[in-house]
């Protein structure tokens, strides 16, 4: 419990302050621990003030952000070079160290229909990304199946809205596969990571600052799709984990991999099978039923909230309605130590 608060909190002192400015930076120094242990996110909206987001508040500080702040958070996180921001402006998000993720608006330039980039740069939400080791040991039962007298893994898609825990989970999972289950029979597997956005495994010039696991292999800021395939074809993973599936080149690789004997771990934004079947990119990996576990997350008891686990038709396995075990610890002790 109090160690998951000390590793939240040095990691935003160690990775996300030394990216903004000294105005902002000393506003959440000033933060008790536990309260800076809740947080989620950081937004920046110049003129107006700085706001933090807890998973049940917000907190709207005194600091108004200028146009100086926005331009010294941009040089810090581009290492005082803008230019090579030009592909993250485009997509309308950086990476940082550790798997902290940026989010910029301003005034969009569009080209052919398509943004080209982001110019003035009037506000930045900073996603504190967090690393709970045995987030997944709740699941992981529920995710193997035994065949032929051995233990395997089941293609599994994590479904959820925003700031559910998705990310998170899919890291333990990740990281519990590839180091091995032995209490579950399990050895450990052979994981290749397409990590597109640099979240779940937090590369740094293409090493991991997140344990993903003994056996895991990171193909770091690769588009999906491009990313499985590589990965199949030059590591011969057992299993394969993404996050945020979307497009269509992703539903096909996903099937392909599938149709080699590669399980696949997956997450999915949406808040349940409805919205799944509704999206074409998705409809026929439901359809085909290459998923044997859906895994939904929502919000309703905070971030991580595990509402159920089924199996590829969504006939229910198991269902919780509580948060991921340390995430469920760690807020009950900081809501009893922290006045609201």
């Amino acid at each position: 419990m109090q160690q998951w608060d000390s590793r939240t909190v040095e990691a935003i002192g160690r990775e996300v302050l030394p990216c903004l400015p000294e105005s902002i930076r000393r506003e959440l120094a000033a933060l008790p621990p536990l309260l800076l242990a809740q947080l989620e996110e950081i937004r920046l909206r110049q003129g107006r003030p700085l706001m933090l987001v807890m998973h049940d508040r917000d907190i709207i500080c005194s600091h108004v952000v200028s146009g100086d702040d926005m331009a010294r958070s941009l040089q810090l996180m581009s290492q005082s070079s803008v230019y090579a921001l030009e592909e993250e402006l485009r997509q309308g998000y950086l990476t940082l160290r550790g798997g902290h993720r940026v989010g910029f608006v301003g005034r969009a330039l569009v080209e052919s229909g398509r943004v080209r980039t982001i110019k003035h740069i009037a506000g930045l939400n900073v996603r504190i990304s967090r690393e709970l080791p045995g987030a997944a040991e709740r699941v992981l039962p529920l995710l193997l199946e035994t065949t032929a007298g051995a233990r395997s893994v089941c293609s599994t898609l994590i479904v959820g809205p925003p700031r559910a825990g998705k990310t998170t989970l899919l890291r333990d999972i990740c990281r519990q596969l590839a180091n091995g289950l032995p209490q579950l029979g399990l050895p450990g597997r052979k994981v290749g990571l397409v990590d597109e956005r640099s979240e779940i495994a937090g590369c740094h010039q293409g090493v991991p600052q997140r344990d993903v696991g003994l056996r895991t292999d990171v193909l770091d800021a690769c588009p999906k799709a491009e990313g499985i395939m590589l990965l199949i074809r030059s590591m011969s993973p057992d299993v394969v984990v993404t996050d945020e599936l979307g497009r269509t080149e992703d539903a096909a690789a996903v099937e392909e991999a599938a149709s080699a004997g590669v399980a696949i771990v997956a997450s999915v934004h949406g808040s349940g099978l409805t919205d799944l079947v509704r999206r074409p990119s998705l409809r026929r990996l439901m359809a085909t039923g290459v998923f044997q576990r859906l895994v939904f997350l929502s919000r309703d008891a905070g971030p991580g909230t595990v509402s159920a686990v089924t199996d590829g038709a969504g006939q229910p396995i198991a269902q919780f309605q509580d948060r991921m075990s340390c995430a469920s610890e760690v807020g009950m002790s900081a809501a009893s130590e922290v006045a609201r």
